[in-house]
């Protein structure tokens, strides 16, 4: 029986469709979202980190991008009129969208955030995104995702710069 969370219940009667996927969960292994790609042989830049942002401390937002992906917070504050954007502590993340860290999802919060999308993310036939619990993820196609979340499509992340090797 596939694990029911408040994520999955709210992109079933969202009409979407989706499946759910789990992986090996290991917080204190690295970056979780690289991790979760590993673990069900996924391209990084499908599998999708939910990050919970505040712009000029007062507004809220919820960022869906790809793991491998670095996020420009100058780009995030910009579309909201703000001046800086950081990342939000974990505890104000889960009273607000009433997901603990490294479950949260953009689908079925509790009090629905604002949800920025990488455009990066749309050229991907499909994309994993947390289904709302630690070593759970959906796949679904990134334009469901986008309605779903009623997301906006914002060119907020860049994948790093490849690694030169050292030349002697």
């Amino acid at each position: 029986m596939t694990k029911q969370t408040k994520a999955t219940e709210f992109l079933a009667a969202s009409g979407v469709p989706f499946s759910v996927h789990d992986y090996e969960y290991a917080p204190g292994g690295g970056l979780i979202g690289m991790q979760a790609a590993q673990s069900i042989g996924a391209d990084p830049g499908c599998v999708l980190k939910t990050l919970v942002v505040e712009v000029d401390r007062s507004i809220p937002a919820c960022l869906v991008v790809p793991a491998d992906h670095k996020v420009n917070f100058r780009k995030v504050a910009a579309l909201f009129d703000g001046r800086n954007a950081r990342m939000m502590s974990p505890e104000k993340s889960a009273e607000l969208t009433g997901f603990r860290s490294g479950g949260t999802s953009p689908f079925g919060q509790e009090h629905q955030l604002p949800v920025i999308l990488s455009a990066d993310a749309m050229a991907c036939p499909h994309v994993y995104v947390n289904a709302g619990d630690q070593g759970l993820v959906v796949r679904i196609a990134p334009a469901d995702a986008q309605k779903a979340a009623g997301a906006r499509v914002a060119d907020i992340s860049a994948a790093p710069a490849p690694v030169e090797p050292i030349k002697n």
